[in-house]
């Protein structure tokens, strides 16, 4: 019997990206997919190559150059290097790698795009696009998440998957006129996905739920300990962004509640904003331990889209702030979050946060979880749903 491949970037090591691969998988298993994860690491080098090029060619004043410009030289550092910092992220690097070995189910290693697509038909009934930011320019330009490799006869569906960002640039968008319409089946992640869908396509598309949000904070008990990791109240801090403010709204908060700070620090590369702000920085934390951290704070102040996920799903008392102060940019990755907070009922307006707000008034804010989880239970029936319907190749949406 042919399985359902997944294609997804397990391989990264961020929280939320393995965690949403991972639930992809497990999403497949509830529904009786068999299903196994499309390993990368025969053609991982061609993918990235082109991924630099495109970034290199994008030129070195744009927004996309200065963001993997960082975590470009944070690998530089991390194989070269020997100080305290890349001793901790190596140390970080092996909870991630234990992470993966034990709960990503793999696929047998191709050798190449090409290989894996002259088997695609004879191993796989369908092609699943997971969620994160798999459209971004550089990823769309690296012509694996584009599902091109996918010959018509295999059903493909792409599911929660996120273009990252409002606009990209025409030369993307050619790119975009040509494999969004091979996809049998498209879903999207944020409001702006589906705007961006519309205007290249002419395609209606739904907004589904990210893949972690298909499950209960319970039944994320599957693979993390129930005991909290730190024996005192604490603050826990989790920043992709490297503002400063951020930080000094945590420090307040640990003076107005006593609470220690414990953070997860460098997420992306070095950032000196990180440097001694937090009581505690703990690095041998791969994504369960992740999970610990937010379910057993006291407060989460972060300002990453699955932090917040797993906030609302541990009914936390959460503090969301703006990565990107201006949210018209055209990097910004600000929608994640508003098309969360819209799905979910929580007001974007008086919730999502600059760091200047005064940390009384804060303190006051209140969510109402009953009507959040009634809510999230009915987007999670509606996506469940459509992934079932895709994946049986029910109503078509390419063209």
């Amino acid at each position: 019997m042919k399985k359902t491949a997944i294609v997804s970037c397990y391989f990264i090591h961020n929280y939320g990206s393995v965690l949403q691969a991972y639930a992809t998988q497990q999403v497949l298993e509830k529904l009786n997919f068999e299903n196994e994860t499309i390993d990368v690491s025969g053609f991982i080098k061609k993918i990235r190559k082109k991924q630099y090029i495109y970034i290199i060619r994008s030129g070195i004043r744009s927004s996309i150059f200065r963001d993997r410009l960082g975590k470009a030289k944070n690998l530089i550092y991390k194989k070269i290097i020997r100080n305290n910092y890349t001793k901790n992220i190596r140390i970080r690097d092996i909870e991630f790698e234990k992470f993966i070995y034990n709960y990503i189910n793999k696929s047998p290693k191709y050798k190449s795009l090409k290989e894996l697509s002259e088997k695609c038909y004879d191993n796989y009934s369908t092609v699943v696009l997971g969620s994160d930011q798999l459209w971004l320019p550089a990823n769309i330009a690296a012509d694996y998440y584009t599902l091109n490799f996918v010959p018509k006869s295999v059903n493909s569906v792409a599911y929660a998957t996120s273009f990252g960002v409002s606009q990209i640039p025409d030369d993307v968008k050619k790119m975009a006129k040509k494999f969004l319409p091979r996809i049998k089946h498209i879903s999207v992640r944020e409001e702006t996905g589906k705007k961006l869908v519309k205007e290249i396509t002419g395609q209606k598309v739904p907004v589904v739920c990210d893949p972690t949000l298909l499950f209960t904070g319970d039944e994320w008990m599957k693979i993390q300990e129930a005991k909290s990791m730190i024996k005192y109240k604490y603050i826990f801090c989790y920043f992709i962004g490297d503002a400063k403010k951020h930080r000094e709204f945590a420090k307040k908060l640990r003076d107005k509640t006593g609470c220690k700070i414990v953070a997860l620090t460098h997420i992306d590369c070095y950032m000196r904003n990180d440097e001694d702000y937090a009581d505690y920085t703990p690095f041998d934390v791969g994504p369960d331990k992740f999970l610990n951290l937010i379910r057993n704070a006291e407060y989460i102040c972060t300002d990453s889209f699955h932090c917040t996920v797993f906030s609302i799903l541990y009914q936390k008392k959460f503090f969301e702030f703006r990565r990107y102060i201006n949210t018209d940019s055209k990097q910004s990755t600000n929608s994640r979050i508003t098309t969360l907070f819209d799905l979910v009922g929580i007001d974007k307006d008086k919730n999502f946060l600059s760091g200047d707000e005064d940390i009384d008034k804060c303190l006051e804010i209140q969510y109402d979880y009953d009507a959040i989880h009634n809510r999230l239970e009915i987007i999670r029936k509606s996506s469940y749903e459509y992934l079932i319907d895709a994946i049986d190749n029910k109503g078509s949406t390419s063209l």
